[in-house]
């Protein structure tokens, strides 16, 4: 078991939640310790603490990153629900990430999925059409509705993101209504 003193230092995190497994992913619970890490731009650091190879890529989503370590700043139950990296147990090799974007029940989901999440995901070039979107998709769902008893799901797809769409449609997503981002 793994417990937080602050959040700039890693201490330790339920074993319960930390990694949800599936057939050949972690999908491994990024700390705040973590998150700054990346803020920082510590590439060895942020590897170290994971246990894998991280690609730069991952350093690219600062935006994000930043937006998820306020949220666990502000409200730390937020962690089992935040961002996964999405490890592959053969290679090392952070693959993606995968998380909710809130916890169960916000309100901006009551119209749709009154008790329900929204999750979002990205596979990193290299690693895609290699059916690992869909394992960690599965698993994150799984992991949700057996162990937390959430198995409402909301995902917000681009129009142009075929592979994402044809993806939803085989969980059996169904589109509930489209926006245009500003």
């Amino acid at each position: 078991m793994k417990s937080y003193t602050n959040f700039t230092q890693q201490t330790t995190i339920p074993d319960d939640w930390s990694v949800i497994r599936s057939p050949r992913l972690d999908l491994i619970s990024l700390t705040p310790a973590f998150l700054r890490l990346t803020l920082d731009r510590d590439r060895a650091g942020a590897e170290q603490w994971l246990g894998l190879s991280i690609p730069a890529e991952w350093f690219d989503k600062q935006w994000l990153v930043e937006l998820r370590y306020q949220q666990l700043q502000q409200d730390p139950a937020y962690q089992p629900w935040c961002l996964r990296a999405i490890g592959l147990r053969e290679t090392g090799d952070m693959a993606g990430y995968i998380g909710f974007h809130a916890r169960p029940g916000e309100a901006y989901l009551r119209e749709f999925a009154p008790n329900g999440v929204e999750f979002g995901y990205t596979v990193f070039a290299p690693f895609r059409r290699q059916g690992y979107a869909r394992e960690a998709c599965a698993a994150l769902m799984q992991w949700a509705c057996e162990e937390q008893q959430v198995c409402e799901f909301v995902v917000t797809i681009s129009p142009d993101n075929v592979a994402s769409t044809r993806l939803a449609q085989g969980f059996g997503f169904q589109q509930i209504g489209s926006h245009i981002d500003d």
